[in-house]
């Protein structure tokens, strides 16, 4: 009985395996990373057991290779342009749109029961666990290779992108009204750098300081302070709560 098991294992393994490769499109070699990237809290308690931990490690290598594809794909724009057009490629929203289309919501664990889960953003969590399983499991190259190849070029479309209008200002303005605190932006600093000046403006709720932006023009730099603040406050991840 025991060979029997032993064989049963190692088919569900080769089984699993072809999933992934289907999904991913290559086989990984450390299958146990990629079964914890796809398990959501909601069937696994521990650290170690789902996916948040990886989700954590992903969203940092994924937005510092959006970040290098960026500034080698527009190398005389400014800050400000590069910041925002992160901002728009990995949004949870964009990134739970393309794990769905890659096929990541078939092979996601995860309690199927709840019918909120099904309507949320965890797939965008998921396929940022992804990203961190691929890191760990194949390194940076191999992990900016794949991101580029199989998410970047087939579903960022940058001229889209461009005109795609995401006001990271509005975002805090509605959030400070509907939590009664007061926001404002405030210029912190103005000085010449190579006969232009550049501004550092702040954002302030209730009159303290929680982020500040620089760029060419107040408007820019208010911007950069207002993703720093959206961002700091979790804002963009308002969409997750059912799975926090």
């Amino acid at each position: 009985m025991g060979w029997f098991l032993q064989l049963f294992s190692g088919s569900k393994t080769l089984s699993y395996k072809k999933q992934l490769k289907n999904v991913l499109g290559f086989t990984p070699r450390a299958v146990s990373l990629y079964k914890v990237a796809l398990t959501h809290r909601s069937v696994k308690d521990g650290a170690a057991e789902n996916n948040e931990r990886l989700e954590y490690l992903g969203d940092a290598i994924l937005s510092s290779i959006v970040a290098d594809f960026l500034f080698k794909k527009y190398p005389y724009k400014e800050e400000g342009f590069l910041t925002e057009m992160r901002s728009k490629m990995v949004n949870r929203a964009t990134l739970n749109e393309i794990a769905i289309k890659m096929g990541m919501k078939k092979i996601c664990n995860y309690n199927k029961y709840d019918n909120s889960l099904k309507i949320s953003q965890i797939f965008g969590n998921t396929l940022e666990a992804v990203v961190g399983a691929i890191y760990l499991d194949r390194g940076y190259n191999s992990t900016n290779k794949w991101v580029v190849e199989r998410i970047i070029m087939p579903y960022l479309f940058m001229e889209e992108l461009e005109n795609l209008e995401i006001n990271h200002k509005n975002k805090l303005y509605g959030w400070a009204n509907k939590n009664g605190k007061s926001l404002e932006f405030e210029t912190l600093e103005e000085k010449l750098v190579n006969g232009r000046r550049l501004f550092t403006m702040g954002a302030l709720i209730n009159g303290s300081l929680i982020a500040q932006g620089k760029a060419y023009n107040k408007k820019d730099a208010s911007q950069i302070a207002a993703q720093q603040a959206v961002e700091k406050l979790g804002l963009n991840k308002e969409a997750d709560v059912v799975s926090d």
